[in-house]
């Protein structure tokens, strides 16, 4: 099914392995990676105006193939509509805190560079109203109450919605297989 499948977008809250996933999806089946996270996040931590943000993803989504992980509202008609399979990573709470942990402290204490030049500091994601773990907690039971209804206007999507990483693993191992 996954050669089939031109355009896929993966969605899931943070920490869920969106960028994880949509990587190795990429890598396998040849097609480019679209990170959003990439094209939103201007150097220090600036968020990009909409209208450019807005570009950026028309400009990346423009080719016939891509996988594309991210959940940006702001440009979710243009990827939504473009996309022919949806993956979401709906996994509990407690998967995306600990995923989320451990990402956070490899990258503050490795100083992982992310994009245009941003790192996590301990400050920002332990002692801020910013941080990704309040992040988690404020969106996780709002985006599975809103995505559902957002789906909905997006019937030509073909949508699987994984529960949890070991059926993710399953789910993929199958597709691999499948695909060879």
């Amino acid at each position: 099914m996954l050669q089939q499948m031109a355009r896929i977008v993966i969605i899931g809250n943070t920490g869920s392995g969106k960028t994880t996933l949509a990587r190795t999806l990429a890598q396998r089946l040849d097609r480019p990676h679209i990170e959003l996270d990439a094209l939103f996040w201007e150097p220090d931590w600036k968020q990009a105006e909409t209208a450019v943000f807005r570009a950026r993803v028309a400009e990346a989504i423009a080719g016939e193939q891509w996988v594309i992980d991210g959940n940006n509202h702001r440009v979710r008609d243009l990827v939504w509509a473009r996309a022919e399979l949806l993956i979401w990573l709906d996994y509990p709470l407690r998967v995306h805190f600990w995923r989320l942990m451990r990402r956070t402290l490899r990258r503050v204490v490795h100083r992982e560079e992310l994009w245009n030049g941003n790192r996590e500091t301990w400050k920002a994601q332990f002692l801020s109203r910013d941080s990704l773990f309040v992040w988690l907690f404020k969106g996780y039971r709002r985006h599975r109450r809103e995505w559902p209804v957002a789906l909905e206007r997006y019937s030509h999507l073909t949508v699987i919605r994984l529960r949890s990483p070991r059926e993710t693993e399953k789910w993929l191992a199958q597709q691999l297989i499948l695909s060879r």
